[in-house]
């Protein structure tokens, strides 16, 4: 009774406060940005939770299971790039008011480069994020709670689009705010449990192989080599979290710089968290019960065998408050991509009201196609988050060369920046289709079959030094623009330099959190 209590709850105040903005989206400023006035604690949380989703509670406990500490790596590297975030990209963001990634590389380079990144953002949403989200809550919900995996998928999805729907992105940014402390809260008190359960830290070092706490491990290994999960993470780091649609534009809706940089230094603080409240628990599940743990069942089984009567309602609500803040998230970023990288390009002086219907439709869209995809997904490959992963791997490299380079070197040219972004997005997508052919449909690829073993995040950095290789070779002088009308898309060090001068409270928090980091990685390096 008091777990349906819980859960009652839990929808009753997420749609409360979806449903309360919903009043208030009167513009596309409002819709798509919610109004511009979001706090710095607000921003932090809902970043943290639009990133943890259901397949990091599934894929970094199974990867955890499996062999360790070492995909924790993803989530310390996040600490850092959150900080190039804040410092670097963020007040080009805001002092051209964009609403879109897209739109702020057609400000850098051109038209061109922003339809690429507009419709490639759009499928990976759809087909990767989603898709992902919505199996790995399948396998906890059936697994878990044995609810039909068809029939919760569908109604999650209608759910969490009826409110993102109804109240644009601030119903996103507060229904987040508070599924990021329930499903902390949850996964803490199953953290706690189970560490309790498995006789403390100590006993659960003795009951693990050693390079189960090793975070580096050898350049050959095929899934953490290390200089895959200290530079590759970062590359891929930097294009996830400084770049992509669905994370940048909760600081775009910041009050101003400095809210949106201290949200970025909150959520870098929160992100040390994973390692403990979601990977541990695969290494748990794995010392309880060896011959049980098969990898992706790894947290459904601390769930199912650890929670006591009347606490599964607060796990529940924990385990959806993953998957719908994620959601959600990823359907106003593509309504929002949609609306002003599509429909306002072709329709520069639509209304206000206009474009906040438009982004409603669009979303209800994206919604109706997750539904039609939801068969599919059950098809996926198990080890969902090295399914993700290797994806995000194909897509970064390219982008992140682009707009890095783009921000700090004037010279870089758009010519060079359409190149860099097709070409490696050929390169990246041949090699996911590589690996989907041979590991996915066991096909033999002869001399191919060297690439695809090759480790996808090894093959980030490689493709990364290419794209910045391209960009510098093909940027030729005479393509260059004047800097005048540079001015508000590059980097000027002294500005720079004078800006971030007074920010003391910004730097020491992000040198204690810099230097936890260190400490961490030197304990389990």
């Amino acid at each position: 009774m008091l777990d349906t209590i819980i859960l009652v709850a839990y929808f009753l105040g997420i749609f409360t406060i979806g449903f309360h903005f919903a009043r208030k989206e009167r513009t596309s400023r409002n819709y798509f940005l919610a109004g511009r006035h979001v706090g710095w604690f607000a921003i932090g949380a809902s970043v943290f939770a639009t990133n943890i989703g259901s397949e990091h509670f599934i894929g970094l406990a199974g990867s955890g299971a499996s062999s360790g500490l070492a995909v924790g790596a993803y989530e310390w590297s996040a600490s850092l790039c959150l900080f190039v975030l804040g410092w670097l990209f963020l007040p080009h963001y805001l002092k051209t008011r964009v609403f879109t990634m897209p739109e702020f590389l057609e400000r850098r380079f051109s038209p061109g480069c922003r339809t690429y990144l507009t419709w490639v953002s759009v499928f990976a949403y759809i087909f990767t994020k989603v898709s992902v989200s919505l199996f790995a809550g399948g396998i906890l919900i059936r697994e878990v709670f044995g609810w039909d995996y068809m029939t919760s998928a569908i109604l999650l999805v209608i759910a969490t689009g009826a409110y993102t729907i109804a109240g644009g992105l601030a119903a996103v940014i507060y229904t987040d705010l508070v599924q990021a402390f329930i499903l902390i809260g949850g996964a803490i008190l199953l953290t706690t449990l189970g560490l309790n359960e498995a006789g403390g830290f100590a006993a659960l070092r003795a009951a693990l192989p050693d390079e189960f706490f090793h975070m580096l491990k050898p350049a050959s290994d095929p899934l953490y080599p290390w200089p895959g999960t200290t530079l590759g993470t970062i590359i891929l780091g930097i294009w996830y979290w400084c770049t992509d649609q669905v994370i940048v534009q909760k600081t775009l809706s910041a009050k101003h710089l400095d809210d949106a940089r201290k949200g970025t230094i909150f959520c870098a603080a929160l992100k040390i968290l994973p390692v403990f409240i979601l990977v541990l628990p695969g290494l748990i599940a794995k010392a309880l019960w060896p011959e049980d743990v098969t990898g992706d069942n790894a947290y459904p089984l601390l769930v199912l065998r650890l929670l006591p009567a009347g606490v599964q309602g607060l796990m529940i609500a924990a385990l959806l408050a993953a998957l719908m803040s994620s959601l959600s998230s990823v359907f106003n970023s593509c309504s929002t991509l949609l609306t002003m990288d599509v429909y306002k390009r072709r329709n520069p002086e639509a209304a206000e009201k206009t474009l906040v219907f438009v982004g409603r439709m669009t979303t209800a869209v994206v919604v109706v196609v997750s539904i039609l995809w939801i068969p599919f997904i059950q098809h996926l490959n198990t080890e969902i988050y090295q399914y993700l992963q290797s994806i995000q791997a194909s897509l970064a490299a390219p982008i992140t060369a682009t707009f890095l380079i783009g921000i700090l070197w004037k010279g870089a040219t758009a010519r060079a920046a359409l190149t860099t972004l097709v070409f490696g997005g050929i390169m990246g997508g041949g090699r996911f289709l590589l690996d989907v052919l041979h590991n996915g449909l066991g096909w033999d690829l002869g001399g191919l079959n060297t690439v695809v073993e090759f480790s996808f995040l090894n093959f980030s950095v490689i493709l990364f030094f290419v794209s910045v290789g391209l960009m510098f070779w093909l940027s030729q002088p005479s393509e260059q623009r004047d800097p005048d009308g540079l001015v508000d898309v590059t980097l000027d060090w002294k500005n720079h330099t004078a800006e971030i001068a007074g920010r003391t409270t910004e730097k020491i928090m992000t040198g204690i959190i810099t230097v936890a980091i260190i400490g961490l990685w030197a304990y389990f390096g």
